[in-house]
Order: C-alpha cells, then structure tokens, then sequence
C-alpha cells in the first residue's frame, strides 16, 4: 500500500555524473560527484528534515546493476521543495569541504 505521508529521496537524485534519464532529479550545478549516504543524511538535518528511515543496501530501479541507498523524509511540502532544499546544503557542505 503506497505511503502518501513520506517521501523516499534516493541518492541517484543528486549524482552529478547521471543523466536525467538514469534517475538525477536536480540540475546539474545542485548536484555533487557520488554523493553518500551519510552526507544525505546530514544535508536533510540541515534542511530541517528528520529521517525516518534509511539504507544503504538496495538499488535504484534505474541503475539496478549499482548498490545506491535513500531515506524516508515526512512529506510536508511537495517533492521538488525538498529536493532542492536537500540540494542547497548538499552542495554547500561539499563547498565548504573542499576549501
């Protein structure tokens, strides 16, 4: 039964290196190279989201063949917001990381 109260963001949303079609959601200049999944985590508590649950262990459906990993986020705004809320700190703390 589907969940309409929470979201699942993977991390392929975020991958710099995919195309559109293999599953990146964002642009190009709010995605960062590989991102993992202790850095997603952390961009959402720096948005102002709480992980409800994560893993590390499973596979995007577009890239089946490559071990990826998502969290469950409570919805409270639409996806694209969250996404690019995620998006904003996830490159800002890459920046940061590379001075």
């Amino acid at each position: 039964m589907k969940d309409y109260e929470h979201i699942v963001v993977w991390l392929d949303y975020f991958n710099k290196t995919l195309p559109k079609k293999m599953g990146r959601k964002v642009s190009r200049e709010k995605g960062v190279f590989d991102p993992s999944l202790k850095e997603l985590i952390d961009a959402a508590k720096a948005a102002g989201f709480e992980p409800k649950e994560t893993s590390d262990q499973v596979r995007y459906p577009r890239r089946s063949y490559v071990r990826s990993g998502y969290i469950v986020i409570p919805k409270t705004i639409s996806k694209s917001k969250i996404l690019a809320k995620i998006s904003e700190k996830l490159v800002a703390k890459r920046a940061k990381q590379s001075k």
